[in-house]
């Protein structure tokens, strides 16, 4: 049943975000970034973490739940280490996600030819 939810939940927010795109003229970098605030900011509130633990997957890994574990990051290093920890807090927090992206985006371009739109 926990991945049944986890697929509605995931399935739910991309549902959103197309509606989003398509009733919208809004361009999908700027809907990527809204979903990253939307993602801080309800963690900020305290509702995007036990969202995320009753969802499983299918909160912690929509671009929401980037921008939650970037409020994660800054928040405990903020605690920890004073004003320093502003600036290494949410890197630290979501190195692997970075750095995975980086990492795959970069074997695709070398496996891929990249072609301009016409």
């Amino acid at each position: 049943m926990e991945f049944v939810k986890t697929f509605l939940i995931g399935g739910a927010i991309c549902g959103a975000v197309q509606i989003l795109m398509d009733a919208t003229k809004l361009l999908p970098g700027r809907i990527m970034v809204m979903l990253v605030c939307i993602g801080s900011v309800l963690g900020a509130l305290g509702i995007y973490q036990p969202f995320a633990e009753w969802a499983g997957a299918g909160a912690t890994v929509p671009l929401c739940g980037f921008g939650n574990m970037l409020f994660k990051g800054v928040k405990e290093a903020v605690d920890s280490d004073g004003f320093l920890g502003l600036f290494k807090g949410g890197l630290s927090e979501t190195a692997v996600g970075i750095s995975g992206a980086l990492i795959l985006g970069y074997l695709s371009a070398l496996v891929f030819k990249s072609k301009m739109k016409a």
